[in-house]
């Protein structure tokens, strides 16, 4: 994930996805006033427009998120009027946006957006936004984040291009405002392969079963007590069973079925069942109720190159199974779907499974005990049939399987039920891993903190940075104070008791994220006991709203200031959290003629400059990473992909290249540092990073959830994994208290020892 604008980017996902569109009214012809109607609901070109206000002032037929956004007509593109977004420190969250919303019944390759902007002292970026939404959400997705449209500008057109999708039913789009300032939005249009959207091709699609089917909208009609009573291990085989047949039945995958609302149907049968015959016996009735698939022609096969091969063994046991129940599932497992899947997908170009078209049953806030289930049943068997790193689970995935059908089974309240999915994807051991817009559920709880980012040094919390830059300070903690006790609870003992709700890949990734959240708590006074040179001192802090304080304060270890600099006549120093791929050759240009380039990772880059940098590093063809990507043909096997190459091109940076990383290198970040670590004499120096690689795959879940987990499987050229491993340093240097509170970035120092053989003293970030 990316920062706070991640979490905007899935919260616009959350929200809109149960929204409908805002209703406009009938048209006064001619009236510019707020108040005014607006036109009627007719040609998409009028979903368009801001030329009407409502009674609230803002533009008419528009839903707006997070305001304020006003309709003004001071200073149209064109027009009468224009949508204006206002922000400063004071507004509410970190955005403000604006949608329309309309069917996607309509044909063609490509959708686009265009629309016209201006900005005015923006801090933080503005841009036009454009979704396609399929049956459980997004599908694809860009708001113009990487352009970096801030500042002040004049009136720009812009534009945002996504292959339309088949698999779309709506397709939301507006502009938004992150950060502070002002922007103007007007004369936007939608257009498909370059024409109006109206010229396009109307199509009717035959809606599947899983969007005619609604019995169990309102919940599953299953009780606690009733599934409580039930025998787990046929709860288990269920789950399995109910997974296997939703991969693989060509009717199944196909979306034919509900299949959610199918193992609600089912659920009551092997609930009641007292032995394992007797929900076996169930099962086939089921299964023969859905019906065997027709003999495969042609039928899938395994390729000999999978490097991991399906966990599909216990479907010959007819110790476990009964006869019946096996020989079914053989001849599905024989006989399965080789074709689209209505369920799962492979994201074009990226190669990560795709689970968009799942539904999150967002208005069901609080599920019940059979969507409970359903929750843990689909995340279970995600992980079972797409987790590219399952042969690293350092358990029994079946044993957590059955562990946590009484545990979702107790979860009655919503916040239970939310820990306890937490507490499920944790067990992956996967830093890209979380139910993110359930954390806050998360011990400790509360909705403020103290004004410092706390850092983990060894097994001690230490303060490496203010989360305020007035009231940090004024608070009496210094850079340097190790956290001893909160309120007069020992840190380190409740840090060992917050663990396993906290998802990484390894323990420093983990140490990471606590510290994040550690001071988190009660608005109010907070008693906090810090350990400096001169002993153990009590400060009476106050913690205040989280809202307030800036979120990202010490998850970076680079230098302040400018994004290249030369630290001597012989050190280049190029720090990727402010990087730009457009300045790649001038970085070297200026490099020219020193002895080492030092790249700092400890962070996450601002931009992707694999290439675009990674080119002027290399002399040769250099490749530095492989990837293994799911085979959607036999769900559960993984295949090997060939090396990705880094091509020469000049100027070439003829110099030592010193690469820092450390726990805030994670995902792009450990990327990168791969490719640079590729080139040939290239040092790495610091400690262990996340282990956290490769690209995300999202998937929601009943109540609303959105989970994520890691989507490729992620290896150095020599197969060497990097998956919970991360990158490890050549030479292991991990920052002290002492350095801390002196200032020095002794991590730095270390490198430019080793590269220069000589001590070269370097100023910390504050």
């Amino acid at each position: 994930m990316k920062g706070s604008v991640a979490a905007i980017v899935l919260l616009l996902l959350a929200m809109e996805a149960a929204s409908t569109p805002a209703r406009a009214t009938a048209a006064t012809p001619g009236a510019a006033t707020p108040g005014a109607a607006a036109p009627a609901p007719g040609a998409v070109a009028d979903t368009l427009s801001f030329e009407f206000a409502d009674p609230s002032g803002a533009p008419a037929g528009w839903r707006v998120w997070m305001p304020p956004m006003r309709w003004d007509p001071g200073a149209p593109h064109g027009g009468r009027a224009a949508a204006r977004i206002d922000r400063d420190s004071t507004s509410a969250d970190d955005f403000s946006a604006f949608s329309r919303e309309i069917p996607a019944d309509f044909a063609g390759d490509t959708l686009e957006l265009r629309g016209w902007l201006r900005t005015e002292n923006v801090r933080g970026f503005a841009g036009l936004w454009l979704r396609e939404d399929g049956r459980g959400g997004s599908v694809q997705f860009d708001n113009m984040e990487e352009r970096h449209i801030a500042g002040t500008s004049p009136w720009t057109e812009y534009r945002v291009a996504l292959p339309l999708e088949s698999r779309a039913r709506s397709i939301v789009f507006g502009g938004l405002l992150v950060g502070t300032g002002t922007a103007w939005m007007d004369e936007m249009r939608l257009l498909v392969d370059g024409k109006p959207i109206a010229e396009a091709p109307r199509v009717v699609r035959t809606p599947p079963g899983a969007e005619t089917d609604h019995e169990f909208d309102a919940g599953s009609r299953l009780t606690e007590r009733e599934l409580l009573d039930a025998r787990v291990e046929n709860l288990a085989l269920l789950g399995k069973v109910w997974g296997f047949l939703k991969v693989h039945h060509p009717r199944v995958a196909a979306g034919a079925l509900n299949w959610d609302y199918e193992l609600f149907r089912i659920l009551p049968a092997v609930a009641k069942a007292r032995t394992r015959d007797a929900a076996a016996r169930a099962m086939v009735r089921w299964i023969d109720r859905v019906g065997m698939p027709p003999p495969c022609r042609p039928c899938a096969t395994l390729s000999d190159s999978a490097v991991i091969a399906p966990s599909i063994g216990w479907i010959h046991s007819t110790s476990r199974l009964t006869r019946d129940l096996s020989t079914r599932l053989e001849r599905i497992y024989r006989d399965r779907s080789t074709g689209d899947d209505a369920y799962y997908a492979s994201l074009t170009g990226l190669s990560n499974p795709d689970f968009s078209n799942e539904n999150g049953y967002k208005a069901l806030d609080a599920p019940d005990a059979g969507y409970r289930l359903l929750a843990l049943f689909r995340f279970w068997n995600v992980i079972e049939y797409w987790f590219p790193d399952r042969d690293l689970l350092r358990e029994p995935w079946d044993g957590v399987l059955a562990e946590f059908i009484p545990k979702l089974l107790h979860a009655a309240d919503r916040d239970a039920y939310r820990l306890a999915m937490i507490d499920l994807v944790v067990r992956i051991r996967d830093g890209h891993a979380n139910v993110w817009n359930a954390i806050d559920v998360r011990p400790p709880r509360g909705g403020c903190r103290l004004p410092v980012a706390l850092r983990p040094v060894g097994d001690r919390y230490v303060v490496g940075a203010f989360a305020d830059s007035v009231r940090g300070p004024a608070s009496r903690f210094r850079i340097g104070d190790v956290i001893r006790a909160l309120d007069g609870a020992p840190l380190d003992s409740a840090a060992a008791a917050w663990a396993p709700h906290y998802a990484a890949s390894n323990e420093p990734t983990r140490r990471r994220e606590i510290s994040r959240w550690a001071t988190q708590g009660p608005c109010g006074a907070c008693r906090v006991s810090v350990e400096r040179e001169d002993g153990v001192h009590e400060i009476l802090a106050q913690r205040d709203s989280s809202r307030t304080m800036n979120g990202r304060a010490g998850s970076t270890h680079d230098l302040p200031g400018p994004a290249f600099r030369r630290l001597a006549d012989d050190v280049a120093y190029l720090k990727l959290s402010a990087v730009r791929a457009a300045d790649a050759a001038s970085y070297v240009q200026q490099a020219a003629g020193t002895r080492c380039f030092v790249i700092d990772i400890r962070n996450y880059p601002s931009e992707f400059v694999v290439f675009a940098l990674g080119q002027h590093l290399v002399a040769t063809p250099t490749p530095f990473v492989r990837f293994t990507r799911a085979d959607l043909a036999n769900p559960g096997a993984f295949f090997g992909m060939g090396p990705v190459v880094i091509e020469p091109a000049a100027p070439h940076y003829e110099g030592k290249i010193v690469i820092l990383v450390d726990e805030a290198t994670q995902s792009s970040a450990e990327y990168t540092s791969m490719a640079f670590r590729a080139v040939p004499g290239a040092i790495v120096v610091g400690s262990t990073t996340a282990g956290a690689d490769g690209n995300v795959s999202t998937l929601r879940l009943p109540g609303g959830l959105g989970a994520a987990m890691s989507g490729l499987g992620v290896f150095y050229p020599d197969h060497t994994p990097t998956q919970q491993v991360g990158i490890v340093p050549d030479l292991v240097v991990h920052p002290t208290v002492e350095g801390i509170r002196a200032g020095h970035d002794e991590v730095l120092e270390a490198a430019l020892k080793l590269a220069l053989d000589r001590e070269v003293r370097v100023p910390s970030a504050p």
